[in-house]
């Protein structure tokens, strides 16, 4: 079917139509920044072709080389055989108007403390220059610690993360954007290399993918690194774990803020006397939750 695509399409309209239909043919799932196989399709063939990404109209009628629809085709496929989220195949992931390089040595971005640091956590801080400094625990690609940085601009910001080959990929973002003086990257297992230090502000995007749901992920969350997925039967393990180590290293007005996924209820239950403030997303007020210092448990 490829090899006829290669000599039967011309046109960007004719392969954009041809990934829609392969892609829905093989039945790929999509959570990795697009929701469906037309959207998908689109990003990953605009990239391909080192087309404006918010520009498809203009060039839905274009004729192809051979070298482009092959190296279209190429990237279609891999989608399909290797089941490989986009962001893998095309080196970056995006959150709002921010670009990331990621490959698979860290988990594809995508968490709603995003949408919160682009407000600078209003109202729950006041004065965003007052931040001098924030913690951001399980970094990854290092995504929140760059937009910590920019949403607070006085801060020193530590990004920790266990793996050092998340590490390495966050090292290439933070020089990307030219904040290796004001982000400072530590490898070790959550509060263990931080030596007592303290901080205005805690954030966290941990893994907090439960035992059930880790037996039944889609293919696609197969090719991320488990140990940025995983974290015990309910899903708390490190977040149990965050919980138990902030107080120490919080200043007397510190806040916490944790993403934990589907698991609100399981925490609520773990921790029926903790007074968990729960932070409006676009997805709800389900997956964010903040604690004072002296609200910790």
């Amino acid at each position: 079917m490829f090899e006829q695509a290669q000599t039967e399409l011309s046109t960007l309209r004719d392969l954009l139509r041809f990934a829609v239909s392969r892609f829905n043919e093989a039945q790929l799932f999509f959570g990795h920044g697009a929701d469906n196989a037309w959207d998908e399709a689109a990003y990953l063939l605009l990239h391909s072709l080192h087309l404006p990404l918010e520009r498809l109209e203009p060039f839905l009628d274009a004729t192809l080389t051979s070298d482009e629809r092959a190296a279209v085709l190429q990237v279609i496929d891999r989608r399909i055989r290797e089941r490989l989220p986009v962001a893998y195949l095309t080196n970056e992931a995006w959150l709002g108007e921010y670009r990331f390089y990621v490959d698979q040595r860290v988990i594809v971005p995508r968490s709603f403390i995003a949408e919160l640091l682009r407000e600078q956590l209003t109202p729950w801080i006041d004065d965003a220059h007052a931040v001098t400094a924030v913690l951001d625990l399980c970094t990854g690609s290092a995504c929140l610690a760059i937009l910590a940085a920019h949403a607070f601009p006085a801060a020193r910001i530590d990004a920790v993360d266990i793996s050092p080959e998340a590490l390495a990929v966050a090292r290439r973002n933070v020089n990307d954007y030219d904040l290796a003086a004001q982000i400072r990257l530590v490898e070790g297992d959550l509060f263990a290399a931080l030596k007592g230090k303290r901080y205005d502000l805690i954030i966290a995007n941990p893994p907090y993918v439960n035992a059930a749901s880790m037996a039944t992920l889609p293919e696609e969350y197969r090719r991320e690194p488990e140990l940025a997925l995983a974290s015990g039967p309910d899903g708390l393990d490190l977040t149990r774990a965050i919980l138990a180590g902030a107080r120490q290293h919080l200043r007397p007005n510190g806040l916490l803020v944790v993403e934990i996924g589907h698991n609100r209820d399981a925490l609520e239950a773990a921790f029926p006397a903790t007074p968990f403030t729960w932070l409006d997303t676009s997805a709800g007020d389900q997956y964010v939750f903040l604690l004072h210092r002296d609200e910790l448990p």
